[in-house]
């Protein structure tokens, strides 16, 4: 499979059960009841702008997608930092560039909105997750979230 293959669009409501396939495909778990959670919020909130972008091959299978969150701000005027919440591609068609690819899109695409930062979390000990986003230019922020188990 060739880089240049792959069209970058916009996501789209149709294309729930492929992006809840892939990522059980990845995690071995469906999170259908997350997804609906999230398709929800990106296509029946008018908070939100569409930023959420699918990859597909050449024949339209979607093969990734990435998601993320750009809120709507007081009297429409939308923030100048976004969120990258949810990142996955095929098992089948990783390690082609495809991932890079769609990061790249995502950030022009929220640069043509006036995003100037975007941030995303990532567990401390997903080193594939880390090296990921490092090597995409993602750095570590500097401030510290805190949490406390009870």
């Amino acid at each position: 499979m060739d880089e240049s293959t792959i069209k970058i669009r916009l996501m789209k409501a149709e294309d729930f059960d492929a992006v809840v396939a892939i990522d059980e495909k990845v995690l071995k778990n469906s999170r259908a009841e997350y997804y609906e959670t999230k398709f929800e919020k990106l296509f029946k909130s008018k908070d939100f702008l569409p930023t959420s972008l699918v990859a597909e091959d050449k024949d339209g299978k979607v093969v990734g997608f990435v998601m993320g969150v750009l809120y709507m701000g007081e009297y429409g005027i939308h923030r100048e930092e976004a969120t990258l919440d949810t990142i996955g591609i095929d098992p089948d068609y990783q390690r082609m560039g495809i991932g890079k690819k769609m990061i790249n899109e995502f950030l022009d695409h929220l640069k043509s909105l006036g995003v100037n930062k975007i941030s995303t979390l990532v567990d401390w000990n997903d080193s594939k997750l880390i090296h990921f986003f490092s090597a995409n230019q993602f750095s570590p922020s500097k401030s510290i979230n805190l949490e406390r188990t009870f």
